[in-house]
């Protein structure tokens, strides 16, 4: 039996991420140098470590997204962009489907893939406790709100 292997390219053209001097370099960005100005949903809060708006990356954005306890996301999706996400404290929820009326659960350790298009929302149904997870999206934080619906119509959610 043959397996097949990827080959991976080993040199490419980085000069797009090159500094003024001409260098390619990792780029760092310090805690609270990060970028507040992303596009927000609802007291969903989203705050880039990784993304074109304060690095050169062009195909990604990673960070940060949190809810206050007992706060949700307006109903949103993410465009073309397919999403990642950890959680990293917190019991969190996303609605989706008819009606918002399908749901799933996740608590610190769990990952979660949301595909693009796919209209959704995201509350912390702790009354108590913040939700915080890391998020990373291709190609970049896109973020395309929807009509509001009324948290009656969130099975279990309630506010704070």
């Amino acid at each position: 039996m043959m397996t097949q292997q990827t080959q991976y390219a080993t040199e490419g053209d980085n000069s797009v991420y090159a500094q003024p001097d001409g260098r390619v370099v990792p780029v760092v960005t310090r805690a609270g140098q990060e970028d507040t100005s992303t596009m927000q949903s609802g007291q969903c809060v989203r705050v880039s470590g990784v993304s074109i708006q304060h690095t050169p990356a062009t195909k990604i954005w990673f960070g940060q997204v949190s809810n206050e306890p007992g706060y949700r996301s307006f109903p949103h999706h993410h465009g073309e962009a397919e999403t990642g996400g950890y959680v990293l404290r917190g019991h969190g929820r996303i609605y989706f489907g008819e009606g918002y009326k399908d749901y799933i659960d996740m608590t610190a350790g769990d990952w979660v893939f949301v595909p693009p298009f796919m209209p959704h929302v995201e509350a912390n149904m702790s009354t108590t406790e913040e939700l915080v997870w890391l998020t990373a999206r291709t190609p970049e934080n896109i973020v395309v709100n929807l009509e509001d619906v009324d948290d009656s119509e969130l099975e279990g959610f309630r506010r704070a």
